[in-house]
């Protein structure tokens, strides 16, 4: 399979990829150095917003510039004067808490979760900023609050804290935005790597990038079974989305972060942007709608 270095960015910490498909352009954030990243593939530009603080997810907004979840919580970004408005911090009270990875549900809503910048194991927690812009905690207890998607019939939430080594599924509410009923849809093999972003293909099978893994996998999360791996050039391989005209390329993000110089050596490309056609076609991402 022919995997193509799209991006030779060297993030220190790539994350977060979303396709924009009225815009035609990937979306992807480097965490750590406060960028908000703006990828064109028809003329191979790739803009950066630098947003003056950690950003850990970016999703379109219908209305125009994007919505993201920073260190210090929700905020939107207005693309023609790269101004960050802080729409709510939901842990203002925990100055050591910073967003990781979200994205927004079919009805809209904004779903991002939190992680110890201490790594303080269960200091996190899972929020959802509804289309009236008001912001809820769904659960605690989270220890690197990652991936997240929903499946085709909008009936169940899969959501991974990287940790656990698992996709925890929930009973969804579309109209409510409820969650109930967790338990466990898919365990990852230590030797894989860990859990990290996470999207869902036309198939209704999961793609999970693996920490430490070199690679992407694909799940059936109705029998917890490994459907296909795809390896990637880099260790840690962060978050993917399914992109281009035909939604049918896999964009891949990785990262630099607490590698050796031996390591970035062997793997000079570790902090680019990859892309791979994997042979099944992914789903429109959702807009926050607020």
């Amino acid at each position: 399979m022919n995997i193509e270095l799209v991006i030779n960015a060297k993030a220190t910490l790539g994350e977060g990829a979303i396709w924009d498909t009225r815009r035609k352009r990937l979306y992807w954030v480097d965490i750590h150095e406060g960028k908000v990243h703006i990828y064109n593939p028809a003329d191979e530009t790739d803009q950066v917003v630098k947003v003056g603080q950690r950003v850990g997810a970016v999703v379109p907004r219908r209305g125009g510039g994007l919505m993201l979840a920073v260190h210090h919580g929700f905020a939107s970004l207005d693309l023609e004067t790269n101004e960050l408005t802080i729409i709510d911090d939901p842990e203002k009270d925990l100055p050591d808490n910073c967003f990781n990875d979200g994205k927004c549900d079919p009805a809209g809503r904004f779903w991002a979760g939190t992680v110890s910048i201490n790594s303080e194991p269960g200091a996190g927690s899972l929020y959802c900023m509804d289309t009236d812009r008001s912001v809820r905690r769904m659960f605690g207890g989270v220890t690197c609050s990652n991936g997240i998607a929903w499946s085709l019939d909008r009936s169940t939430m899969y959501y991974i804290d990287t940790p656990t080594r698992q996709v925890d599924a929930f009973d969804y509410d579309v109209e409510t935005g409820e969650i109930a009923n967790r338990r466990a849809a898919v365990t990852v093999p230590e030797k894989m790597g860990k859990p990290d972003g996470m999207t869902i293909d036309a198939e209704g099978m999961l793609w999970i990038a693996m920490w430490e893994g070199s690679r992407v996998t694909r799940w059936d999360p109705r029998a917890g079974t490994l459907e296909q791996t795809i390896p990637i050039p880099a260790l840690r391989v962060t978050s993917c989305a399914f992109g281009g005209e035909n939604l049918d390329e896999l964009y891949v993000t990785t990262a630099r972060i607490r590698m050796t110089e031996t390591q970035l050596a062997e793997q000079p490309h570790a902090g680019g942007v990859f892309r791979v056609r994997p042979g099944v076609r992914g789903i429109e991402a959702h807009e926050f709608v607020g």
